[in-house]
C-alpha cells in the first residue's frame, strides 16, 4: 500500500526576529497542534532569501515564540488596589479610566510638563511616531525621551556633526566583506548579534584585515589579525594618537581632504598633540601595535570604521567617536564605495525609534522640534497651529532623574530602567516616588511591577508594524496569530487614552493608517520615508531611507516629492524611488556637501580610580540575554544558558584579592553595590573587571554605573567606572 500523503503544511509567514537591529528574516509557521499556549502553535523556520543574516538566527530569535506564552506574559490589565497595595487584575475600561484621571490630574494641578512619556528602541515605528505625537498633542508636554538615548546617542550625535545626517550604517552589510580592512571599535559582534559575525569571517576569507579595539579578548576579538586592548574610557585618545601616526607618515589622503571636507587644519592641530608614547601611557595600548593598526588601514585601498557602545556610552562619547570619524575622513576612507564609518545600531528599532518623534527633541523624519519649518510641517500634517507643539523637554536619564518632583505622573512603554537606567538603584526610587506610574509592557517587568496600571500588549508575532534596522532598511513584521483575548496593541493604548483625554480622532489603531501619516510627516525631512509603503515593504527586502516619493508625487498634506537627505535626485514622476542603500558617494548631507572635521582632545573618564576604588568596571552583553533581560529571563534555554550575572577579572587581580573562580564578590561603586560569582581569566585587562548588565536583584550591574552624561548627546558614562571589589565567603 502506497503511503499516505502528508498533511499539507501551513503557509510559511515571512516576518522579523524581535530582538537586535539586525532585524533578521525568519518565517513563521502554525504548527497545528490544538494547543490554546500560542507559544506552541507557531515555530520559527529559516528564511535564507533575506540579504541579512541569510537564514542565519542565534538562540535569542530561535526562542523568540517562547515569550508568546500566557505562562510568561501578561495576560490582562492590572491595576494597584489601595486596600491590598498589590497590582490586580482589572477591566481594560477601568485601567484606561485611571490612566487618563491619573494624567489628567496631574496636569491640572501641575502643569503639562509634570507629565512625561519614556518610549522604547523596541517600538515599531507606527508606535514611536504615535507615542510622539500623543505626548506633543494630547499631553501637551515637553517631557519625553527613550531608552535608545543609552544605546547610540553619541554616534548619531557625532555623524550629524560630521556628516549633517545620521544612519546607522551608510552602507549594507554587505559591502563589509569586500572592503580592504575594518576597524571595529568597542563591539563584540559574537555575543550582541551573531549572524553578523560571518561578515567578519568572509571579510578575512576574501583577504581583508580586521583590527578589534575592546579591553577584553572577546569570541570577535579572538577573529581579528591584530587585536588592541585599551583601558576603558581612552578610547579617544587612542583614536587621536592613531590619526597622529597617519599626518606623521603622510598617509592622509590630501586630495580627498583638499576636495570633500572642511576644518583639517584645525583637527590636525589638535591631534599633533597626542603622539605615541603619550598614548601608550594613556591607554595601554604599545607603540609597536598603534604602527601596526596604521600599516594595516591605511595599506588597504578601502576600510571601514565600525563603532559599537564601548567608545559610544562615555561622557565623551560624541568626541571619541568624532575622532575614529576624523580617522576616517583624513585617509579618505569616507564617501566612496566600500568605505565609511558606521555605528552599529543596537536595539530592534534603535535606528527608526530616534527618526519619528519620541526623542525629546526631535519631530518624524529626524527633523528637529527647534526648527519652524519643521515644526510647521508637522503642525500641517497633526492638523494642528505649531506655535502650541511644546519645545524640546529632558534627555532619558535627566528625565528619570526628574520623576517624583518636577514630573509627577509617567506613561512608560516598552522599556525597564529599574534594569537598564545607569544608577539604577536610584532610578527605581525616583520611579516609586511618582504620583502616578502606567507601565505598557509584554511581562511584568521589575519596572512594571511598580506601576499603578499595567497595560498587556502585543508582541512582534501578534502584530504588523515596520522597524528599520541598522543598515537604514524599512522593514515589514507580519501579525502572525491573534494575540491572547485580553491583549491589546499599543496603539490601542494610545487612542483609548487619547479618546478619554478628549481627542477622538488623530489616533488610529490600525498600523498602516498609521504609517501613511508618517509618510507624509516624514516627507522632505533628512529620513525621509514618503516613497516607502506596506506595498513595497512587502515585495522588497526592506527600503532603504531616505526615499522620496517620486518628483511630482504629494502626500495628501499637499507636500511635494523632492532631493533626499543625502543629495541623491528622486526617480521621474512614474518611478518609484529605489531607496538610497548607500549614503554620501556624491556629497555628504552637509549644506556644502563636504563632510566635517570637529577638533577634538583627549579628556579623562568622569570617574577615575584612586586609592578607595582602584578598579576598572565595563559592562556589556552576552549571547543569551538581551538588553534589560525582561524577556529572555523568562525562556528556559536561554536562562539555561546564562543563569545570572558574573563578575570577569584577571587571573592577577583575583590573586591579589583572594579570589577564586566562582566565588561571591562584591562589586563597589560610589553609587551602590552588586554580588555576583568570579569568573577568573586572562581574556581582560588586570586594571578592568567586567559584568552583563542583564539581571536585577542583587547582581543588578547598572547599581553601579555613573550616570554622568556627554554634554552634546546626554549619553551616561555607562562603559567607565570606578569600583572596589570585597571577596565574600562561598554562600
Amino acid at each position: 500500500m502506497p503511503p499516505a500523503p502528508d498533511a499539507p503544511r501551513s503557509p510559511l509567514i515571512a516576518t522579523h526576529c524581535p530582538y537586535c537591529s539586525l532585524q533578521c528574516g525568519m518565517n513563521l509557521r502554525a504548527r497545528g497542534t490544538q494547543s490554546t499556549d500560542p507559544a506552541e502553535v507557531v515555530e520559527v523556520v529559516e528564511r535564507p532569501d533575506f540579504p541579512v543574516n541569510r537564514g542565519a538566527l542565534c538562540g535569542k530569535g530561535r526562542t523568540a515564540p517562547a515569550v508568546l506564552s500566557s505562562r510568561v506574559r501578561l495576560t490582562g490589565p492590572l491595576v494597584r488596589r489601595p486596600a491590598t497595595g498589590r497590582l490586580e487584575p482589572a477591566t481594560w475600561e477601568e485601567a484606561l479610566r485611571l490612566t487618563a484621571e491619573g494624567l489628567r490630574r496631574t496636569r491640572a494641578v501641575h502643569g503639562a510638563d509634570a507629565v512625561g512619556v519614556f518610549g522604547g528602541g523596541g517600538l515599531t515605528n507606527e508606535k514611536a511616531y504615535a507615542l510622539g505625537k500623543f505626548a506633543r498633542i494630547v499631553l501637551g508636554t515637553s517631557q519625553i525621551d527613550y531608552n535608545g538615548r543609552f544605546c547610540m546617542s553619541s554616534a548619531a550625535a557625532a555623524h550629524q556633526r560630521a556628516f549633517g545626517l545620521d544612519r546607522g550604517l551608510p552602507f549594507p552589510l554587505e559591502d563589509v566583506p569586500r572592503t580592504g580592512c575594518v576597524l571595529l571599535v568597542g563591539s563584540n559582534l559574537a555575543e550582541t548579534m551573531p549572524p553578523a559575525l560571518r561578515y567578519l569571517t568572509e571579510l578575512r576569507e576574501n583577504g581583508g584585515k580586521l583590527i578589534v579595539v575592546d579591553p577584553r579578548r572577546t569570541r570577535t576579538a579572538e577573529q581579528a589579525d591584530l587585536h588592541l586592548a585599551p583601558r576603558p574610557g581612552t578610547d579617544l585618545a587612542l583614536a587621536l594618537g592613531l590619526l597622529h601616526l597617519v599626518v606623521a607618515q603622510g598617509r592622509t589622503d590630501e586630495a580627498f581632504v583638499r576636495e570633500r571636507t572642511t576644518g583639517w587644519e584645525e583637527a590636525r592641530a589638535s591631534t599633533m598633540a597626542h603622539w605615541p608614547e603619550l598614548v601608550e601611557r594613556i591607554t595601554g595600548v604599545g607603540v609597536p601595535q598603534l604602527r601596526a593598526a596604521v600599516d594595516m588601514f591605511c595599506g588597504a585601498p578601502t576600510g571601514m570604521v565600525l563603532t559599537a557602545r564601548g567608545p559610544e556610552q562615555q561622557s565623551k562619547g560624541t568626541d571619541t567617536v568624532g575622532a575614529w570619524i576624523n580617522l576616517v575622513l583624513a585617509t579618505g576612507k569616507a564617501g566612496r564605495p566600500l568605505s565609511g564609518y558606521g555605528c552599529l545600531t543596537g536595539q530592534g528599532n534603535g535606528q527608526g525609534g530616534r527618526e519619528h518623534g519620541q526623542k525629546a527633541d526631535q519631530l518624524p523624519g529626524y527633523r528637529r522640534l527647534d526648527d519652524p519649518a519643521a515644526r510647521t510641517h508637522v503642525g500641517r500634517v497633526w492638523g494642528v497651529d505649531p506655535d502650541t507643539l511644546p519645545g524640546p523637554g529632558r534627555s532619558a536619564y535627566e528625565l528619570l532623574d526628574a520623576l517624583g518632583r518636577d514630573v509627577k505622573a509617567l506613561l512608560l512603554m516598552g522599556s525597564n530602567p529599574v534594569v537598564s537606567a545607569p544608577r539604577a538603584a536610584h532610578v527605581e526610587a525616583r520611579l516609586g516616588d511618582l504620583d502616578f506610574l502606567a507601565v505598557a509592557d509584554v511581562v511584568l517587568s521589575e519596572t512594571a511591577e511598580l506601576a499603578d496600571v499595567v497595560f498587556p500588549v502585543t508582541q512582534w508575532a501578534e502584530e504588523t508594524g515596520t522597524t528599520t534596522n541598522l543598515e537604514g532598511r524599512v522593514l515589514l513584521r507580519r501579525r502572525a496569530l491573534a494575540p491572547p483575548t485580553e491583549v491589546r496593541s499599543d496603539l490601542e493604548v494610545l487612542h483609548g487614552l487619547a479618546g478619554l483625554l478628549g481627542h477622538g480622532k488623530g489616533f488610529p489603531t490600525d498600523p498602516e493608517e498609521v504609517f501613511e501619516e508618517l509618510r507624509r510627516a516624514s516627507a522632505g525631512g533628512p529620513a525621509d520615508y514618503s516613497g516607502i509603503s506596506y506595498r513595497r515593504l512587502e515585495e522588497e527586502d526592506g527600503v532603504f531611507w531616505p526615499c522620496p516619493e517620486p518628483a511630482g508625487g504629494t502626500g495628501t498634506d499637499g507636500s511635494a516629492g523632492g532631493t533626499a537627505a543625502d543629495g541623491s535626485a528622486p526617480g521621474a514622476v512614474s518611478e518609484a524611488h529605489p531607496g538610497t542603500p548607500r549614503l554620501f558617494l556624491e556629497r555628504f548631507a552637509t549644506p556644502d556637501g563636504r563632510a566635517r572635521f570637529v577638533p577634538v582632545v583627549h579628556r579623562e573618564a568622569a570617574e577615575e580610580t584612586d586609592a578607595e576604588y582602584p578598579v576598572v568596571l565595563t559592562t556589556g552583553r552576552v549571547v543569551a540575554q538581551y538588553q534589560s533581560g525582561a524577556q529572555t529571563r523568562r525562556v528556559a534555554e536561554l536562562n539555561a544558558a546564562a543563569p545570572g550575572p558574573f563578575v570577569e577579572l584577571h587571573p592577577r587581580l583575583a590573586a591579589r584579592l583572594g579570589v577564586a573562580e566562582g566565588q561571591p564578590v562584591a562589586v563597589v561603586s560610589r553609587r551602590g553595590r552588586a554580588v555576583a560569582p568570579a569568573r577568573v581569566t586572562d581574556a581582560i585587562r588586570p586594571d578592568t573587571v567586567f559584568m552583563p548588565f542583564h539581571w536585577a536583584g542583587g547582581g543588578r550591574a547598572n547599581t553601579l554605573t555613573n550616570p554622568a552624561l556627554d554634554p552634546t548627546s546626554r549619553m551616561p558614562e555607562f562603559k567607565v567606572c570606578a569600583v572596589r571589589l570585597e571577596p565574600l565567603p562561598a554562600g
